[in-house]
């Protein structure tokens, strides 16, 4: 499910990331499903395990992935329990409600800044 193109600027890692990411994120890639090891990816794609192991610590951090000692990596569940994303959603919210902003303003600009 992920390639990558050695010929594109892009790095190998974020290519990686960023398939990974995406695929969670529109439900390709299940919560709970389970990802293959660093090395065994790392293989199938053509890459150094280093390379794979960044793009998966990039991932957990980002709360996109969970390693679970030997059991193996597996997709997080959807990020709306992430304390992060809901405290910079609450500020946010906050902030536009004091400069008058309906709720349909506030969303209008974070669709347009999803959008770049």
């Amino acid at each position: 499910m992920i390639q990558v193109d050695v010929h594109d600027s892009e790095p190998p890692f974020e290519q990686v990331r960023r398939q990974v990411a995406a695929q969670a994120a529109d439900g390709t890639l299940a919560a709970g499903h389970r990802l293959p090891t660093v090395r065994a990816l790392a293989e199938e794609l053509g890459l150094a395990a280093n390379t794979v192991a960044k793009a998966y610590k990039a991932l957990e951090a980002d709360g996109v992935i969970e390693t679970h000692g030997r059991r193996g990596t597996f997709v997080a569940a959807p990020g709306l329990g992430d304390a992060d994303a809901t405290a910079a959603a609450r500020e946010y919210a906050a902030g536009q409600r004091r400069r008058g902003l309906s709720r349909e303003e506030a969303l209008r600009l974070v669709e347009q800044e999803w959008s770049r």
